[in-house]
């Protein structure tokens, strides 16, 4: 007879809990939750009035507009633009074609631009327009203008333009 209680008792509160407890396991599982960012951002400087583009040229001592999409299968996080001189000729894998270059020189006294900006959270899409202007007092000549945008996991992609400063 206790058998019998006892077998009754868990078919009645033990089992249904049991079954409770299974089916919020499987919800709390859910796949998609748990799913892996393993997919980097890009970086889109093809459009039309995207700038620079690989060989423009900017003029010292004038104001231009950084334009570039950038775009992520999850969320963006943020970008970051690094320009420097090309006086020695140096080159980065992800530079497109090659630009008429001057003869190598020593910088006197060379335009640097590193900065960084946050892409407003929730983001999957994002199309940056920043003003920059190049000094009037910086060296002319070969630079690189390198875009950097990583995404909210940490994954990044890199594109890097030939520019040139002139007069």
């Amino acid at each position: 007879m206790k058998n019998i209680r006892f077998i009754s008792f868990s078919v009645a509160f033990i089992l249904p809990s049991l079954v409770v407890f299974m089916l919020l396991l499987l919800v709390a599982c859910n796949k998609d939750r748990h799913a892996i960012d393993d997919v980097p951002p890009s970086i889109d400087v093809g459009f039309t009035g995207a700038f620079p583009k690989q060989c423009s040229t900017l003029k010292r001592g004038e104001t231009f507009t950084f334009r570039a999409r950038f775009t992520d299968n999850v969320e963006l996080g943020s970008f970051s633009l690094d320009m420097h001189h090309n006086f020695d000729h140096h080159s980065h894998s992800t530079e497109v074609g090659e630009c008429t270059l001057e003869p190598v020189k020593v910088p006197i006294n060379p335009f640097v631009l590193i900065k960084s900006y946050d892409i407003p959270a929730g983001q999957q899409s994002y199309e940056a327009e920043i003003t920059i202007t190049i000094p009037a007092d910086v060296d002319p000549g070969n630079y690189h203008f390198m875009i950097m945008v990583s995404d909210q996991t940490g994954w990044t992609d890199m594109k890097g333009l030939s520019v040139h400063i002139t007069e």
